[in-house]
């Protein structure tokens, strides 16, 4: 099904829920946005942070093939923050508004494309709520959050000092990972952010004519990490996954430094029947790096998961 043909699902007769542009309603006294690029089979698509604006998550080159429906995660906006913000943004809350969202676009199945904390929220609706997707691309994600997850982008980090030893840009991303943990409000996100952004691409220095237009169009809203009770929202999916019906692409940038090749691996083992993908020439942002081959990848794996008659 593409855009042009959805039907509509409890909205106003003169409103196609897939039209291109931005499209917003209120769900629970809060606003939730959205926006419809391209055309082709619908793959809604989860970005990252939490708390970093949608924009980052463009993909023009899948635009060409795909209907994209981008989220704008509850929380970025200021008009669309919970009462206990900047707290409760849960998984199961994110996952609540997804679903809300699919719902509303009309179409009996999507495909669901999650980026990094994205990833996250992809793999817990995947697991809850299942009936709505026809696929699941796990993009930079991982299986856990918390100690073990942290030593590992730790020694990744380490890696990447290395490689970048005297590089007179080092020590700003050093110090903004310093930051990261002392966080406290919007400007220090996106201070923390842009400032590690250098260490998320394979190679960031090496072209940084091309990437700094990206680093500085970044924005991103402080979210704690903790749910309304101040506890934290910490992820072991090692045992669902092994149960996950939906069908998954996996993708992962071989120098990715904070979901890095470690995850991507185990992804793909615990989850039946998935595929893998290994961009070998990226970091954290291979829609950016390696803009082709990671759009080449989703639309062949949505083609050949969509349902009868979404093809595209």
């Amino acid at each position: 099904m593409t855009a042009s043909n959805a039907h509509h699902d409890g909205m106003t007769p003169d409103t196609d829920p897939l039209s291109p542009g931005t499209h917003t309603y209120e769900l629970a006294g809060v606003v939730q946005r959205y926006h419809v690029h391209g055309t082709g089979p619908v793959c809604v698509a989860h970005s990252g942070g939490p708390g970093i604006f949608w924009e980052y998550l463009r993909m023009p080159a899948l635009e060409d093939h795909l209907t994209m429906v981008y989220v704008e995660p509850v929380g970025t906006a200021e008009d669309s923050r919970l009462p206990s913000h900047p707290h409760g943004y849960t998984r199961e809350r994110y996952s609540s508004f997804l679903e809300a969202l699919i719902n509303r676009l009309g179409v009996p199945e999507v495909h669901l494309l999650g980026h990094s904390h994205g990833a996250f929220v992809a793999a817990y609706h995947a697991l809850h709520r299942p009936g709505q997707l026809a696929g699941v691309v796990l993009y930079e994600g991982a299986p856990v959050t918390g100690p073990e997850h942290g030593a590992e982008a730790a020694r990744m980090v380490e890696a990447f000092v290395a490689k970048h030893a005297g590089h007179p840009g080092l020590p700003d991303v050093l110090a903004a990972f310093e930051a990261m943990s002392g966080m406290s409000s919007d400007e220090d996100t996106v201070a923390v952010a842009r400032g590690v952004l250098p260490s998320y691409f394979a190679d960031y220095w090496g072209d940084e004519e091309k990437f700094a237009p990206f680093r500085d169009a970044v924005r991103a809203t402080y979210i704690s990490g903790l749910d309304e009770n101040l506890t934290p929202d910490v992820v072991d999916d090692r045992a669902a996954l092994k149960e996950l019906t939906v069908p998954s692409l996996v993708v992962v940038g071989r120098h990715d430094v904070i979901c890095g090749l470690r995850w991507g691996l185990e992804l793909d083992d615990l989850i039946p029947d998935s595929r893998l993908l290994v961009l070998e020439n990226s970091g954290h942002m291979g829609h950016i790096e390696e803009p082709e081959r990671f759009a080449d990848a989703v639309r062949d794996f949505v083609r050949e998961t969509a349902p009868r008659g979404q093809a595209a």
